[in-house]
């Protein structure tokens, strides 16, 4: 039978329905219609008249595009269906010609992906630790919260001394991390989110809500000296009650820890830690080489 990989459209939801990927209430299902338009695009591979595999990517600031959904037929599997997609995929992107860089997420524990990935040419770039909590009271000791800073100019030093000038990997969303650049950092951006300083301005807290299958305060804080930073606590559990009084959805706090700053945590840590994600990439003079 012919192979055919072509974009999806909203009239294709039947044949995704079809498909046995043994992923019960899968969101690519619930929020198809979202995920085929606007800054989303999603590909298939049929095999005859039959969808056996999927995936595509989401554009991020112009310049940044996540791959992901990647799910296969489990009576098709064993012959590189993802492979040979996102394949394409990546083709497909890098053909735009604002994008400068293309990667993905999966997993610490899902080894079959992390093997799809590296296929593609996907470097590993980082691992980072998915750190959510409703409560940080236990990790407070009644320490002063930080100043919050609402000046741009100063936010902007903050973002060029820590990133842009790094390149180093940031948390711009929930499950979504990239390599600073300035396009990253739009003003509107910058405006929006909270940043907190210390008393002695050498350290700061970035704040910012974001929503996926529920609302949460996405906390930055690019240090691993968790435990030993006074007013840490107080000043991350003040901007989570904010939020939380704000939205009428259920609400978290999710932070983004290196290893080092998961292991600096105490043994009765609030914390629900899944298995850690790893973010893969390549840029386009990379790709070139």
């Amino acid at each position: 039978m012919d192979k055919l990989i072509r974009l999806l459209t909203i009239d294709d939801l039947s044949y995704l329905e079809a498909m046995e990927t043994g992923i019960k209430d899968d969101y690519v299902i619930r929020i198809f219609n979202k995920l085929v338009t606007g800054d989303n695009r999603l590909y298939g591979l049929f095999w005859g008249d039959k969808l056996v595999s999927i995936g595509g990517y989401t554009i991020f600031e112009k310049r940044y595009a996540m791959i992901g959904r990647m799910r296969s037929d489990q009576r098709y599997r064993g012959n590189s269906l993802s492979s040979q997609l996102m394949v394409q995929v990546i083709e497909d992107v890098f053909k735009l010609p604002d994008i400068q860089w293309v990667g993905a997420n999966t997993q610490e524990e899902n080894l079959p992906a992390q093997r799809v990935l590296q296929k593609l040419g996907l470097i590993e770039l980082a691992t980072l630790q998915e750190a959510t909590t409703k409560n940080v009271s236990s990790l407070e000791n009644g320490a002063r919260a930080w100043q919050e800073v609402y000046d741009l100019d100063r936010k902007k030093k903050w973002i060029n001394q820590l990133y842009v000038k790094t390149g180093a990997i940031f948390p711009y969303e929930c499950y979504y991390a990239f390599p600073a650049s300035e396009e990253l950092f739009p003003e509107e951006k910058l405006m929006k989110w909270s940043f907190y300083e210390n008393e002695t301005a050498t350290r700061v807290l970035i704040t910012k809500s974001d929503l996926k299958d529920h609302y949460y305060l996405h906390t930055v804080y690019p240090w691993n000296d968790l435990m030993e930073q006074e007013g840490l606590w107080e000043t991350i559990a003040a901007a989570y009650r904010k939020l939380a009084d704000y939205v009428v959805y259920e609400t978290y706090i999710w932070m983004d820890l290196t290893k080092e700053a998961t292991q600096s945590l105490p043994s009765d840590h609030p914390f629900v830690l899944p298995s850690p994600w790893i973010l893969y990439g390549i840029n386009r003079e990379q790709r070139k080489t």
